[in-house]
């Protein structure tokens, strides 16, 4: 088993490495290349292990997301994302657990709105993936993110609350809310402790690599508590991402850059796993139905499901369009109903939905198998591949055809470039409080000369990236600067390295002085 998992693994990151080359949409290649491999007779079945998606996987995905979103953004949208994130899961699992239970004959009303919460919340990976590419407008961008941190936590709320009812604990209305509320209250306060206590911590270490890995442990830390208190372990972790990733400004140099390398190596390698394992769980799937009298009526309902999830979120987000005042902050509602159909359709449900269904008892009080755990899995498996390649085809064209853009990057450089001139003349002005005081012999003076330069470079290099094209004026000062000192950074390594075979530095000589060339280099190519 371990060895089919290595060989997943290796697999997924090849699959990505082609998409990303090619461009295309990894999830849905990861997807399509996991149901071939299902099909074909021989392989080894990899099975879903809930517990390693939902306590390994799920939460650094989760932090990682939450470290790079926008408080102010989320602050300023929390309306809307709320209603995304809070308000449109509960709907839909009522929505399916009621299609469901009168369409399955054998499949209770508790049992059916289990497989409602499994497959409430959207894996918004997809399509954050493909507005970025695309560009779409910053506020939706928002809308999305936030709406795929938070509705986990609602969903798998709301799964515990329905399989408790299923398998006979009791689990009244009054019940379900107050479990509910202990899961949001424990989870941020649980995610606010840990996200406190690790910054301060990381502040005053000045040790980037035990910086870096100390962040690596917190989601998992994060999760494992919130649970254990009865709270929302995604709630916790956003909470904590969101907090340490706010004040990441504090952090040195070599933690910022080492945390973003880690983390979006850790991002590809979860993410492609996460998209083969979906198409993978084809052969189990099938394997469960094997008895199954009403197979054609399943493929039957979970087609009805599938139009029934996308028709519920199209209905909550088109009627708050129509209603924005109601529904949306002014600020945060989408510009149009364009806007609006695009978040809409970015309803792709993903691996979450799997290992909840995957996590659904095998029994429920008294020893009896738990009613309908078959028909759960198999028509959670239809609605998360059935979303999967339905938006997954067309949200791009979607996005394209209505030509929804952003019209954020002119505003954005014009501001850059303004605060780029203000930091610039205020660390100019330092510089020249610094050489009057002192002696025109000093080293320093010459040294500040270049440094006034540099600094003039600086300020000016974000205003030129505002002027015509480089087709038009030819290569920009700042670009001719950056060009020539890469030929430069290009020739000293040679020297370095044939220093390094020749014997006359060592190989710990060669990697720092290489280091040094890498930060430069990778300061020019900050873009």
């Amino acid at each position: 088993m371990n060895g089919a998992l290595l060989l997943v693994a290796v697999v997924a990151l090849l699959v990505a490495g082609i998409a990303r080359r090619k461009d295309l949409p990894a999830p849905l290649l990861l997807v399509l290349v996991g149901l071939v491999a299902a099909a074909i007779p021989g392989l080894t079945d990899v099975r879903l292990d809930p517990d390693v998606v939902l306590f390994v996987v799920l939460p650094p995905l989760l932090f990682s997301a939450s470290m790079g979103s926008s408080v102010i953004g989320l602050r300023q949208n929390m309306r809307s994302v709320g209603l995304l994130a809070v308000a449109l899961p509960l709907i839909t699992t009522v929505a399916v657990g009621v299609v469901a239970h009168l369409l399955v004959p054998d499949l209770p009303l508790t049992s059916a709105l289990v497989l409602g919460a499994v497959v409430a919340p959207p894996d918004a990976v997809s399509a954050t993936a493909v507005g970025q590419k695309l560009g779409l407008p910053r506020r939706l961008m928002t809308l999305l993110s936030g709406e795929s941190l938070l509705n986990d936590a609602t969903a798998l709320t709301s799964y515990k609350v329905a399989v408790a009812a299923a398998i006979g604990v009791g689990a009244s209305v009054l019940q379900g809310l107050w479990t509910f509320a202990v899961a949001v209250v424990v989870g941020c306060a649980v995610g606010l402790v840990i996200g406190y206590v690790v910054d301060r911590l990381r502040t005053r270490l000045d040790d980037p690599v035990l910086e870096s890995a100390m962040g690596l442990v917190v989601p998992f830390g994060a999760y494992l508590a919130a649970e254990e208190l009865h709270g929302s372990g995604v709630l916790a972790v956003v909470v904590a991402g969101l907090l340490i990733g706010q004040r990441f400004t504090g952090a040195g140099y070599a933690t910022r850059l080492q945390d973003t390398a880690v983390w979006r190596a850790a991002d590809i390698v979860l993410e492609s796993v996460v998209f083969l394992l979906i198409g993978l769980q084809l052969r189990g799937i099938v394997e469960s139905l094997r008895h199954e009298e009403n197979v054609w009526l399943l493929i039957g309902v979970g087609i009805v499901l599938v139009v029934t999830v996308i028709a519920v979120r199209m209905a909550v987000v088109m009627g708050a369009a129509l209603a924005p005042r109601v529904w949306f902050d002014r600020r945060s509602a989408p510009t149009s109903a364009r806007a609006a159909l695009v978040v809409s359709w970015a309803g792709m449900r993903g691996v979450v939905s799997l290992a909840a269904a995957a996590a659904v008892p095998l029994t429920v009080q008294g020893g009896a198998p738990f009613p309908g755990r078959d028909q759960i899995m198999f028509l959670t498996f239809f609605v998360v591949v059935g979303t999967l390649l339905l938006h997954g085809l067309t949200l791009p064209w979607l996005i394209r055809r209505l030509g929804i853009r952003s019209d954020e990057a002119k505003i954005d450089a014009v501001a850059e470039a303004a605060a780029r001139q203000r930091a610039g003349q205020a660390a100019i002005t330092r510089l020249d409080e610094i050489v009057a005081e002192t002696p025109p012999d000093d080293s320093r003076v010459r040294a500040a000369e270049f440094l006034r330069h540099w600094a003039e470079h600086r300020k000016n290099e974000a205003w030129e990236r505002l002027g015509r094209g480089g087709d038009e004026l030819g290569e920009a000062p700042s670009e001719a600067f950056r060009n020539l000192r890469r030929e430069m950074l290009g020739a000293e390594r040679v020297v370095y390295v044939s220093e390094r075979d020749a014997g006359r530095i060592d190989d710990e000589v060669l990697k720092r002085v290489q280091h040094d060339l890498d930060l430069e280099e990778a300061m020019l190519d900050r873009d």
